[in-house]
């Protein structure tokens, strides 16, 4: 039967002779026997059960998780147990790391959208990624209110066309105007504007803000702090403040 030394071991199995030696301190792997001169012999099974520690490994299993394994009367059911912790964890990981990804993608996008960067950019881009969400679910809101009126635009056009009855046309056209305007002062109530260059977020003037140019992220106003006409990103707030505050 082959006998292998600790080097001969490493290197069939692709790891250090630190590795091999840290699992003989731990227990996990004892060499099956020992030369005249005192060197650690390992055999055939050891070099399996080797395999087995580096794939288990690979798998970010624990050195403790393997040490239970490997002493535990019933391995199944332990790699079982063992396995669901680390799939938990491995999801739980594979979130943060989504998060992590979506902020750097949401900092490129803000990025792309400024038109001046400087230092003081990066506390005005933390600002409205914090904001970003308030900011979504406002939207979100005023759409779903505005779902059932553009089911009753449809539904009169139709039967405008189809049987000339043009009342229920004129009904969602005040309706729609109504909307309009009352979401059109919800909105503005409920949003602030960032200007890039002195990194205040302020109000802004209902009608300019309204007909202003705008992209779905910024609007062309003019900064009351600092005088600038510019386009300014646009953020959930109900308060002039300073953004950095």
């Amino acid at each position: 039967m082959s006998k292998y030394t600790t080097g001969e071991l490493a290197k069939l199995c692709g790891v250090s002779v630190r590795t091999v030696q840290y699992y003989d301190s731990r227990n996990i792997l004892v060499p099956a026997a020992l030369s005249e001169g005192g060197r650690r012999l390992y055999s055939e099974e050891d070099l399996k059960k080797l395999k087995i520690i580096c794939f288990l490994r690979d798998a970010g299993i624990s050195i403790n998780g393997i040490a239970e394994l490997f002493a535990d009367p019933h391995p199944e059911k332990v790699l079982s147990l063992l396995l669901d912790q680390q799939e938990l964890a491995l999801r739980d990981e594979l979130l943060e790391r989504q998060r992590k990804l979506d902020m750097v993608i949401s900092i490129r996008r803000t990025m792309r959208g400024m038109e001046t960067f400087s230092v003081e950019s990066i506390g005005d881009i933390a600002h409205v990624l914090d904001q970003k969400k308030h900011l979504s679910r406002l939207r979100l809101l005023l759409l779903a209110v505005g779902i059932p009126l553009g089911v009753l635009q449809w539904t009169a056009v139709i039967l405008w066309i189809t049987h000339g009855f043009w009342p229920l046309f004129a009904l969602w056209a005040a309706l729609a105007v109504i909307y309009g305007l009352g979401a059109s002062v919800y909105y503005f109530r409920h949003v602030a504007f960032l200007c890039p260059e002195c990194h205040s977020v302020f109000k802004g003037r209902k009608k300019e803000a309204f007909f202003a140019y705008h992209t779905p992220t910024m609007r062309r106003l003019t900064c009351p702090h600092c005088g600038r006409h510019g386009l300014c990103i646009e953020i959930y707030g109900k308060k002039e403040t300073a953004c950095n505050e």
